[in-house]
């Protein structure tokens, strides 16, 4: 089966894109990587997007959209696969994968709260989403053990937030839950997940935090 030409549509912060970029490298496939900014979108992508949000992926001349469909496709076109062979594993990696989606939705619930109270409020959501994956992480280093899978693709680009984020405020969100730790530094040293973004993404990132006009954009000192 021969590869058809493949251009993945960006932005430099979107974690959705990360997860294909990270599938895209763990997979070995050539691709080009186009970014656009979200705030003023070109005419070109508003054509190709129905939801108007990336990933958008360019397949010859089709395309795709939502990540996990993407990220799918990129398994499927190639050796080996990022899921588990039992349907009934594959079933429950696919979940855990829309439950980062929910811890991403949060994240932003968290960076967008317009007081201390709702700041507070979306902390403890995070740190309780963080130990159900606690009780349910049972391997390591990845979330399969040893192999890595897709669900790995899309907690990488969760974790990096907090990167970030404890630079701002230590809010204690992984003091009860150790494995969840361990998992998280696993992703971290992992080359896929760390050239997944430029160089620059901790800067970028800052900047957008302290643009939120939120309670956390208040604590940004740089």
């Amino acid at each position: 089966m021969s590869m058809p030409k493949l251009e993945l549509v960006s932005h430099h912060l979107c974690p959705y894109v990360q997860r294909a970029v990270i599938t895209l490298v763990e997979k070995d496939i050539p691709h080009d990587l186009t970014y656009i900014d979200l705030a003023n979108k070109p005419d070109w992508f508003r054509q190709l997007s129905p939801l108007g949000k990336v990933p958008v992926l360019r397949v010859g001349d089709d395309v795709l959209f939502e990540s996990a469909v993407i990220c799918e496709y990129l398994d499927e076109i190639t050796p080996g696969s990022l899921h588990p062979a039992d349907p009934l594993e594959k079933a429950k990696h696919r979940s855990w994968i829309e439950f980062g989606s929910s811890v991403l939705n949060t994240i932003a619930g968290f960076y967008n709260a317009p007081n201390a109270d709702a700041f507070e409020q979306k902390r403890q959501e995070l740190v309780d989403k963080f130990v159900w994956l606690e009780q349910n992480l049972t391997a390591s280093p990845y979330f399969a053990g040893e192999r890595f899978s897709l669900v790995d693709a899309v907690y990488g680009p969760i974790f990096r937030y907090f990167n970030v984020f404890e630079t701002i405020s230590n809010s204690g969100f992984f003091t009860d839950t150790p494995q969840v730790s361990q998992w998280r530094r696993s992703l971290q040293a992992r080359s896929s997940i760390q050239t997944a973004v430029a160089a620059d993404y901790p800067e970028r990132l800052l900047t957008f935090l302290k643009n939120r006009n939120s309670h956390l954009s208040t604590l940004v000192t740089v």
